[in-house]
């Protein structure tokens, strides 16, 4: 789609996604995209159908300025292109986006994109099991030489980025789900440039991107995202998304997306472009009411510990925070003195707050991680990730935090 007109000046992030990448004239007018619910494009001329063919099979590369034609849905569409642009000045630092029908969509296509059998993938744990299940099932077997590290151990990271052989992928989760552990991207981006050929930093940014952590900003190639978080942030719709500072590494990926068929259709990118405004507006409410609520809890007889990035004790996670943080997010994970019976009994006696997996949303959501959503984690692997019985994940919506508060408490207490 073509790019609507320009300030003279440079335009700011909250005004750059409203009129950035759309051109009313291309959509009879209206003054917002409509959605293009089409398989196929007619071409203008054959050689447009020739030139569109032979950019999307990476025999030619787009001129500045120049616009391609469509082809197929499954390559390319009008909402996604549209999407994917004002996507762009959300994430500084990036250049260019992809989207995909999920967030495990967007870190699949990123890993089988970059990483071949034989090269090595060094990751920091925990990590979101979806994805942990994705490098024991498919990247392991691929012939992928995976290494886990403890999120937030720098000199640990920083060795394992140094010794591993034929290392293609560094991929960091951070904070880490659901412990809220941070790992140090800066130091690592400057591990992988002391080797002869630097491999890929990715960053799964989901927690607290993109109004709080700029990964691209601090040394990360690539920034990935569930964006059926935070972004849409009405826990309706399914979405991930890919965003770097150089465009070919985007490039790449959407060749890979064409072959997997999993763009995000055209419905999706149409909802989720409308959400892109707001995100910021979302996410300030949500951090503001965590950072209350987290800090009530940890003075809570019935909670052993609160992670929450304003309540780390521990000097090395008070100084990722401080160097990489701009505010501490929307997520709270709580230690319960009573193990699993308890976690059990608090989630079943909330009232506001709902027990369901996933982020994000404009309301509140609590889950028991070891069952849930990291469940297929070896007991090993729950033991080095510090994920415990009594472990619930809240991600705090935009209710009024003392309603919240009270809702929690008095789950506390039942107990």
């Amino acid at each position: 789609m073509s790019h609507a007109k320009r300030a003279d000046h440079p335009l700011h992030p909250p005004t750059e996604v409203l009129t950035r990448g759309f051109d009313p004239s291309l959509s009879v007018g209206s003054a917002r995209p409509a959605v293009f619910r089409c398989s196929t494009y007619v071409f203008s001329t054959p050689e447009a159908a020739e030139r569109a063919f032979a950019i999307a099979t990476g025999k030619a590369q787009p001129a500045d300025g120049e616009h391609v034609e469509l082809i197929y849905a499954r390559l390319n569409h009008p909402n996604a292109e549209i999407l994917e642009d004002q996507m762009v000045p959300l994430e500084p630092g990036a250049k260019a986006a992809a989207v995909f029908n999920s967030g495990l969509a967007a870190i699949m296509t990123a890993l089988l994109t970059f990483a071949r059998p034989g090269d090595g993938l060094v990751y920091t744990v925990p990590l979101y099991g979806g994805t942990q299940h994705l490098i024991h099932e498919l990247l392991e077997p691929f012939g992928i030489i995976c290494t886990p590290v403890p999120a937030g151990h720098t000199a640990e990271l920083g060795g394992a980025i140094r010794e591993a052989k034929n290392l293609r992928i560094v991929f960091i989760e951070t904070p880490a789900n659901p412990t809220m552990m941070m790992t140090d991207i800066r130091h690592a981006a400057q591990a992988c440039s002391d080797r002869t050929t630097p491999p890929l930093i990715m960053v799964d940014n989901t927690f607290l991107g993109p109004a709080f952590q700029h990964p691209l900003q601090v040394g990360a190639d690539l920034s990935l995202y569930s964006a059926t978080k935070y972004l849409s942030g009405f826990s309706d719709l399914i979405a991930g998304a890919a965003l770097a500072s150089d465009p070919e590494l985007i490039r790449r990926m959407r060749s890979s997306r064409a072959m997997f068929g999993n763009i995000l259709p055209p419905d999706e990118c149409w909802l989720l472009d409308g959400r892109l405004p707001t995100v910021f507006l979302r996410m300030n409410r949500q951090s503001k009411n965590a950072q209350r609520i987290a800090e009530k809890l940890a003075e809570h007889p019935k909670v052993r510990k609160v992670h929450y990035p304003t309540l780390f004790d521990d000097q090395e996670q008070i100084r990722i925070r401080l160097a990489q943080c701009d505010y501490p997010g929307g997520m709270i994970a709580m230690d319960l003195a009573g193990g699993k019976r308890a976690a059990f009994e608090f989630l079943r006696n909330l009232r506001i707050a709902r027990d369901a997996v996933s982020l994000g949303g404009v309301e509140t959501l609590a889950c028991h991680p070891m069952t849930t959503t990291h469940a297929s984690l070896s007991p090993e692997e729950l033991l080095l990730a510090k994920i415990t019985e009594g472990l619930v994940r809240i991600s705090v919506g935009i209710e009024d935090w003392r309603d919240l508060l009270a809702d929690i408490e008095q789950a506390l207490d039942r107990i």
